[in-house]
């Protein structure tokens, strides 16, 4: 399971010109799943991204996570994060998780997020065709890979 993570000031995502998702000030995460990803990389990489200390304390150092700000969170399901591309120009998407493994872990992700927030977190819609517009913060953008503990 990867996870690409960016801090913004400000986040939505729209299907068929409807914001689905908004956030301020907080994490959006785009999420790609792989065929052989389960439970213990969702409950991994839950516990690492709400206490990743990425956010800035009052001396202006990265020293404070999305928990300890109550900051808000966005989360967006994109197979493409799991794309190979090691030979040829095309990239090949075989690891991506189908439907009926990515599904259940990213819901399983967004409802471990919600308990550890203990409040909601904004989301997309799995498989939709979406648009996702964002002010970065920082920038700050970090990757995290389950495979990489």
């Amino acid at each position: 399971m990867k996870l690409v993570i960016q801090r913004v000031l400000n986040a939505e995502v729209k299907v068929s010109e409807k914001v689905v998702g908004a956030i301020d000030n907080g994490l959006l995460v785009l999420m790609g799943i792989e065929k052989e990803d389960g439970p213990d990389d969702v409950v991994w990489l839950v516990n690492k991204l709400i206490n990743l200390r990425i956010f800035n304390d009052q001396s202006g150092v990265m020293n404070e996570s999305l928990i300890a700000t109550e900051g808000n969170l966005l989360v967006i399901s994109q197979f493409t994060l799991m794309a190979s591309t090691k030979k040829g120009n095309r990239p090949s998407y075989t690891q991506a998780a189908g439907h009926e493994i990515a599904i259940p872990l990213y819901e399983m992700f967004v409802t471990k997020a919600e308990e550890k927030l203990n409040k909601k977190v904004a989301r997309g819609v799995f498989g939709a065709d979406m648009k996702v517009e964002l002010l970065n913060d920082g920038p700050v953008t970090i990757v995290i890979d389950s495979k990489n503990r």
